[in-house]
């Protein structure tokens, strides 16, 4: 499946019992050697009250907390072994997340998003650059830029995820070109993975980021790499914001078998 070019595998673990080693993991995702994909999820049954729950990897074999495109292809993936609900909630290292679905469109409701440090210096290769930083969901530092095709989103953004500043457990890192009084491009240099299509978490915290700096109303619109728009909504309360929802498309692309 693919959200926004955002491409995961997969998988129905209710009953297979699956434990993937970092190699099958890494093996899977190889877009060579493999069936090629960003992570993977595994649906799996709920510990506690949501619908289900999932365990989320990252190409790279990393465990990852929460995934916002993730999110919106597991809601479609998961209501085709349900009931055909239009409303779910599973479980993510991040907290239950809730779902709503409307044909191949998912909006996700984010976890409340935390860690707001606004206005940074930080020294890079580049010089000394400002960079904004939330959690919403995974941490993220934002860039804006005059123009995300001329962002050096592989250098830098490989430079800023490994930085002493955001130690032990590094960043996503976006770099934000306003395109309007609410509208933005993003490009996200993820953990685990390198340069994606699109990152949900990325996009909401670049949005999240750009209201609070910029006095945005919601909803923002996001255009990503792969092409598509997303929307990310939320509600205003004080220096904080409640009830962020991302919407976007969620695909499928095919099914099949693998050996591992």
């Amino acid at each position: 499946m693919n959200g926004a070019g955002n491409d995961f595998v997969m998988i129905d673990n209710r009953k297979l019992g699956l434990q993937l080693t970092t190699g099958q993991i890494q093996k899977i995702c190889h877009r060579q050697r493999g069936i090629g994909a960003d992570g993977i999820l595994l649906l799996r049954l709920a510990k506690g009250d949501a619908d289900l729950g999932w365990d989320f990897f990252n190409q790279d074999g990393s465990e990852g907390e929460m995934c916002g495109n993730g999110a919106r292809c597991f809601a479609r993936f998961a209501q085709r072994h349900l009931d055909g609900r239009e409303a779910l909630s599973f479980e993510t290292l991040a907290g239950v997340i809730k779902a709503r679905l409307d044909g191949e469109s998912v909006t996700v409701g984010l976890t409340p998003p935390l860690d707001f440090r606004i206005g940074e210096r930080v020294a890079t290769s580049s010089g000394e650059l400002e960079i904004h930083s939330v959690n919403t969901g995974v941490p993220h530092a934002v860039l804006f830029v005059d123009d995300a095709d001329a962002a050096m989103v592989s250098k830098l953004g490989h430079e800023i995820r490994h930085h002493d500043h955001y130690a032990p457990a590094g960043t996503n890192v976006n770099f934000v070109q306003r395109t309007g009084d609410g509208s933005i491009r993003v490009r996200t240099y993820e953990r685990g993975v390198g340069e994606t299509l699109a990152c949900g978490t990325g996009v909401s915290a670049a949005a999240l980021i750009t209201a609070k700096l910029h006095g945005c109303d919601s909803p923002v619109r996001v255009r990503v790499l792969g092409g598509d728009d997303l929307a990310v909504a939320f509600e205003p309360n004080g220096d904080a914001f409640t009830n962020v929802q991302l919407t976007g498309p969620a695909e499928f692309v095919y099914s099949g078998q693998i050996e591992l």
